[in-house]
């Protein structure tokens, strides 16, 4: 018998990404991150509605809340690979 060749492995097929192949988790994570940024921000508004100080701190959680809800949005939306290059 002659002697086998060894062959490599077919070479992995690239995925659909982190999200794209998944409305349900990206509806379900997206909307998870614009809650907790809705949390965070309504944490933040008790401090000023009690007619506590402005702090940097009550500044920085708003802040952060807006960003939370930012990448939120940007999950829900999914631009990655939407925009068309100009040639």
């Amino acid at each position: 018998m002659s002697a086998e060749r060894a062959h490599p492995p077919p070479a992995p097929v690239p995925g659909p990404g982190l999200f794209k192949g998944c409305l349900s988790c990206r509806l379900l994570s997206g909307g998870a991150l614009v809650l907790s940024g809705a949390y965070v921000f309504n944490e933040a508004r008790k401090v000023m509605k009690r007619g506590g100080p402005t702090s940097i701190g009550t500044v920085a959680q708003i802040t952060f809340a807006a960003s939370i809800a930012a990448w939120g949005l940007v999950v829900l939306t999914d631009p990655v690979g939407k925009s068309q290059r100009k040639t």
